[in-house]
Order: structure tokens, then C-alpha cells, then sequence
């Protein structure tokens, strides 16, 4: 039962990552920055490749170490790719051990805020707030969707559904 919140969850996040490609895409291509949007393209592509790497324990990382790489390059380079990064931040929950996962929401979140500050020439409380907030909410709903995994990945009783009452006794062993 728990399966389709997740399932709709995961949707919802991946139809995220690739509007905000998107709108980056095309914001970039009506400036003339071909060589950035070509690199949104791929930033895509790398994207859509997760689903095959996410539970490798070797693949998986590197997958997002590598999307990670080329999210900064495309932030730096252009303002409207820094917002990306929050959705990805959902992946980190799920790609990486909890541990290495908050320290990589605080880095990716860290270089969010440092990109749009960049871009808009200061820093500015909309711009550090807003992505803290939001990585917030993004880490605690990643957090809360591995729990019910989780959850939905233990195995049911036989009898859920009686006491303990109602259930047969053990067998007796001389």
C-alpha cells in the first residue's frame, strides 16, 4: 500500500529535475549559450541514467558524484541551473549512506546559495534562506520516504490481523 505514495514520490521528483532542466534549457538557448544548454541536455541524459546505477553500491555514488560535478560546472556557469540542485538533493537521501548523504545535502546546498549570491552580484536573504528552507523540506521528506520504504520492506506477520489469543499455541516438544 505504501508503494504508490513512493512510487508517485519518485515521479513527482524526477518530473521536478527535468521542468527545471527544462526551463534552464531554454532560458540559456533565448541568451545565445548553446555549449551551456547542450551541457543541461547531458545534464539530463546523466539524470535519466540513475534508475539503472541507484542501488549499486559502487555505481550509485559515482553516478551522483558525476551529476553532482557537472550540476556545479552548469550552476556557475549559468544562473538558472542552480536550481536543480534541490530536487537532486532527494536523490542524495537515496543514493548515499545517511551519514555521507546530510553532509552532501549541506555541500550542495552550501554551493547553491554561493551560485545565486554569485549570479545576482549579492548576497541576499531571499537567496540563503530560500534554498535552506527548501533543502530542508526536500531532506526531510527524502528522509521520511526511506523510512517508509523501509517500513514496506519488512516482512509481513502470518496473522496479522489476530491477537495473540486468537493465534495458535506452539507446538509442545517433549
Amino acid at each position: 500500500m505504501m508503494d504508490i505514495p513512493l512510487r508517485l514520490l519518485t515521479w513527482a521528483v524526477h518530473l521536478t529535475v527535468f521542468g527545471l532542466l527544462a526551463m534552464a534549457v531554454v532560458t540559456v538557448l533565448r541568451e545565445d549559450q548553446v555549449g551551456i544548454a547542450a551541457g543541461g541536455v547531458l545534464l539530463g541524459a546523466l539524470y535519466a541514467a540513475g534508475p539503472s546505477v541507484e542501488g549499486r553500491p559502487v555505481a550509485g555514488p559515482v553516478w551522483l558524484g558525476a551529476l553532482t560535478a557537472l550540476w556545479l560546472v552548469l550552476a556557475v556557469a549559468s544562473a538558472p541551473f542552480v536550481w536543480p540542485a534541490f530536487p537532486l538533493l532527494y536523490t542524495y537521501v537515496r543514493v548515499l549512506p545517511l551519514w555521507l548523504a546530510m553532509f552532501g545535502v549541506g555541500a550542495v546546498t552550501s554551493a547553491a546559495i554561493l551560485a545565486a549570491a554569485w549570479h545576482a552580484g549579492e548576497p541576499a536573504v531571499p537567496l540563503v534562506v530560500g534554498p535552506a528552507l527548501a533543502a530542508v523540506v526536500v531532506t526531510l521528506l527524502a528522509l521520511a520516504c526511506r523510512s517508509m520504504r523501509e517500513h514496506a520492506d519488512r516482512p509481513v506477520p502470518e496473522h496479522p490481523g489476530r491477537t495473540a489469543q486468537e493465534r495458535p499455541a506452539p507446538p509442545v516438544t517433549p
